[in-house]
Order: structure tokens, then sequence, then C-alpha cells
């Protein structure tokens, strides 16, 4: 049980939740938060005081006063007004994950919703009650309106929802897990869509498989690496501290432990002078993967603990005030910044994968790593498949956080597309997965290859060794052509599981 209070969410709580499926609970003094709040609300009604979203209408609408009969009606005419979104419908554990963090965002006390309201969310994350929610319609400012707000119709009884694994309407859904539909009262309707959940949602587990694809990267690389008989000494711990950026530090350091006692590998002279950049190079563009994900990670954090809802109420001053907080721009920027970091890792191991295959490249290995090449075309279409992966990368690499188009007659002018940046981010990650799968799925084969040729047992690095032997485990060598894309599947899933980053951490880690 996570117990969650506005204030210490993590990434990794979030898989805990959106993939494992854990259970949250509010914390005490984040209910006394949310009930002090939503006293300060409703003393604004019994005073009529206008304020935004409580007693006006939204957006270019807030100079329209609503009179306190007409206040619940506002809310549900927001909800079903603003539940606009088109297009596939985002994942199950995106969805998740915006409904644990629109809870973690409530529960700072800062919105006016009920504690009942906000239990009734949680609930239905608990119970498995899951909004179907459009994943086009958010411009990223006021915040994730549409999404969120297809997310609130089943709390009120509409919309459609996922439950049990079945499609069905919300209402119905909401029955069968025995969750009372709630009628929403004065700024609720809006405290519950007015924030950046759905951006961070989708950003948070694409950062979380980027994070884990920045390890796998390392592991490839170095599989291909020994293939190549590349030469270690760029690894030199020399050579990375007289450039001290601390990914680059840590790649070479991995690298090394990765590559540990392996005889496939070489030093500068003999034969080689120095590798192509692809290989030479592996811990500064690796490092600042690492570099630009971390960042990323510590912004997400702070927006997954944050108010950004408008307006936000502090009953301590006596104040209730309209601002900014729902403008998406930290997680836009940020979300285009990792779709460019990761698109680096598909487009650096797409070339060693060239270098594999071609061979003119390859240092004698056969072409496209078969034998009885022509009959056989081996893994030459597989190269193909990592090409068309990380062009399409650089389409969607492109900012979307540099476009804004007004809203609301331009009441609001800016909006930051931070949802939109957050889509294709993931669309990323998921690309680079199979470019990696494709690389050890190539890397293998070489490994096999030039043990053959060789005519010596295989005696890979003290890490490579064990990546190796999993990927082996689910793909076998091959041997005269066959249907590539199982194999590439295959390994994308076995790459997928945590184990096998665990599994090969926990061998080098043996290492001093």
């Amino acid at each position: 049980m996570l117990i969650i209070d506005g204030e210490s969410l993590r990434l990794e709580d979030i898989i805990k939740v959106a993939v494992e499926k854990e259970s949250i609970e509010l914390s005490s003094i984040s209910k006394e938060k949310v009930e002090v709040s939503r006293e300060y609300v409703n003393k604004i009604i019994e005073n009529n005081e206008v304020v935004y979203g409580v007693t006006t209408g939204f957006g270019k609408f807030c100079n329209v006063n609503i009179s306190s009969q007409d206040t619940r009606d506002l809310q549900v005419n927001l909800i079903r007004s603003h539940s606009a979104g088109v297009g596939e419908y985002l994942s199950e554990d995106a969805v998740r994950a915006m409904m644990l963090l629109r809870a973690n965002a409530l529960a700072k006390g800062y919105s006016g919703i009920r504690y009942s309201t906000l239990q009734t969310l949680i609930d239905m994350l608990n119970k498995g009650v899951i909004p179907r929610v459009p994943s086009q319609g958010s411009l990223g400012a006021s915040g994730d309106l549409v999404p969120l707000a297809h997310m609130v119709l089943v709390m009120i009884g509409e919309g459609e929802a996922l439950y049990r694994g079945r499609v069905m309407p919300g209402k119905e859904a909401m029955q069968l897990a025995g969750i009372m539909p709630v009628t929403l009262e004065a700024k609720e309707g809006l405290a519950l869509i007015n924030g950046t959940q759905a951006m961070t949602a989708i950003g948070s587990l694409a950062l979380a498989e980027a994070i884990n694809l920045s390890r796998i990267a390392d592991i490839s690389a170095a599989l291909t690496f020994e293939a190549l008989n590349g030469v270690i000494d760029a690894f030199d711990e020399n050579v990375n501290l007289v450039r001290p950026h601390k990914g680059q530090i840590e790649c070479a350091r991995n690298m090394r432990k990765l590559l540990e006692g392996s005889q496939f590998v070489t030093h500068q002279g003999n034969p080689k002078v120095q590798d192509a950049y692809t290989l030479r190079c592996i811990p500064q563009v690796h490092g600042a993967v690492r570099d630009a994900l971390e960042h990323i990670k510590e912004i997400v954090e702070i927006e997954m603990n944050s108010a950004t809802d408008n307006p936000l109420i502090f009953p301590e001053s006596d104040v209730v005030i309209s601002g900014g907080n729902f403008h998406g721009e930290p997680i836009a920027i940020n979300m285009d910044y990792m779709g460019i970091a990761v698109s680096e890792l598909a487009s650096i191991a797409e070339r060693r994968i060239e270098r594999l295959v071609n061979p003119s490249l390859n240092e004698g290995l056969p072409a496209f790593l078969v034998d009885n090449g022509g009959l056989n075309s081996g893994l030459m279409i597989a190269q193909y498949t990592a090409a068309s992966l990380v062009s399409e990368n650089k389409t969607l690499a492109t900012p979307a956080s540099v476009d804004s188009i007004p809203s609301s007659a331009n009441q609001e002018d800016h909006v930051s597309m931070g949802t939109i940046a957050a889509r294709k981010a993931r669309r990323i990650v998921e690309n680079t997965r199979n470019v990696l799968a494709i690389e050890l799925l190539c890397a293998a084969q070489a490994i096999d290859l030039r043990a053959q040729n060789k005519e010596v047992s295989l005696n890979l690095g003290n890490g490579t060794k064990t990546a190796y032997g999993i990927i082996r485990q689910n793909v076998a060598k091959i041997s005269h052509d066959r249907i590539i894309s199982r194999d590439m599947d295959k390994i994308a899933k076995t790459i997928s599981n945590k184990e096998f980053i665990k599994k090969v951490e926990d061998k080098i880690s043996q290492l001093v």
C-alpha cells in the first residue's frame, strides 16, 4: 500500500501503481488539509464572493458570474463540455498513472475538493475502474483539460471505463465495483481537470523505460564492441576523468566492467589504432543521454508533487489566487529533451548494427551475419528495420513545445503542447527499445560467428557473457533464413523485463 501525501511521490512509485497495480491510500495529514481547504470554499460560496471557477465561468467566461444555485450545474457542464478527446485511447498504465498523479496533487490541500470526492478517485484506482481516455485533444494549458475531463466522466457515472478486462459504460463499471458516483459540488470539476497529470503520467512511464534503456544500451553496445574486436583503451579512466561529465564517467566505468575478462576486445596499435566513433565514443554519447535523463527525472518528480490547478486556495493566508501552475511548459520542454536524448541511443545503435552486418566494416565477419550468403539474406533486413525506426524517431523528436496556438478566444494565448511532447517521447522510447533489440540480435549472432571462425570457445566479458546467455535462452543462432520479426520481438520483450538488467548488473557489481 502506497501512502500519498502530495509531497513524496517518486518515479518508482508510478511504476508500482500504474504497472504493478499497487493500491494507494491518502495520508491522515493530507485528509486534514483537504478538509480545511474545502471549508474555505464553502465559506466563499456562503459569502457570495467572486472567485474564478467557483462562482464564475471558465476561460473567456471568467467574467460571467454564476449564482449559488447553479454551481453544481456549472461543474457538471464543465466536465461534459471538456470531454472532447479524439484518437486512440491512452494505455491502461497511462490512465492509472494519471489517476494517481491527480489524486496526489489534490492531496496537497490547495484545490478545494471534498475529501469524499478525492476518495472516490482513489477507490476507482484501487478497484480497477479505469476510465477510457482519448489520447488527443490536450493543449497542455490550462493543463490537460480534455483527458482529465474524460477521467472525471466516469467519476460522475458517465463516459466509458475498462473494468476487469471489459469496456463498459462508466455507470455500470462503478456499480460493479461498488463505488457511488460523485455529485460534483462547487470548484470540484475544475479541481479535477485543471492540471498537468496526463502529460506527466505519459512522460513518467516513458522516462522510467528510457532510464532502463540507457542501461540496456551499454549492454548491447558492449556485445557489439566484442563482436567487432573494439579497442578498449578508449574507455580508460584517464580519458574520461579529464572531461568529467558524470554520465560519461559512469558509462565508461560500466563498459569496462561489462567487458572485463573478454578475449574479444583489443588494445590500441594491435591490430588497430582506434575504432570508428560508434564504438570509440560510446561513453560520450550514452553518457550525455544519462545526464539528460537524470535532469528530466528531477523535473518530473517536482511536477509529480506539485499543485497544478487554478485557482489555488490558501486557507492559512485567507486568500484564493488565480495563477498559472497548470501551464505544462516544464514538462513539455523536458519531454522534447527526452525524445531527443533517447533518439540518440537508437541512432548510434543503428550505426553499430550497420557495422556488424556490412562486410566492409565488420572485421572479417560474413556479410549480413549469415553463412551461405546469397541463398540466405541473414540480418540484412533487420538493419532496414532499425534504420526505419531511427528515421521515424528523427521526425518524432522535432520539438512540440516550440509550437503554440491560442485558445478560448485568446484568453489562453500561449500553450505548451506538453501532452503531444510526452506522447511522442513515449513512441520514441518504444522505437528505441526495438532498435536495441535488433542490435542485441545482431551482436549475439556476430559473437557466434566470430567464435566459430576462430574455432575457440566463447570467452566474453563478465557482464556481456550473462547478457549473451539470456539472449540465447530466448533466441537461437541463425543458421539459415527464418522469420526475423519473431526473434526481434522476443528480445524486445526480454529486455523489457527488469530481470534482464538485474542479472547483468548483479554480475558486474561483484567486481571490485
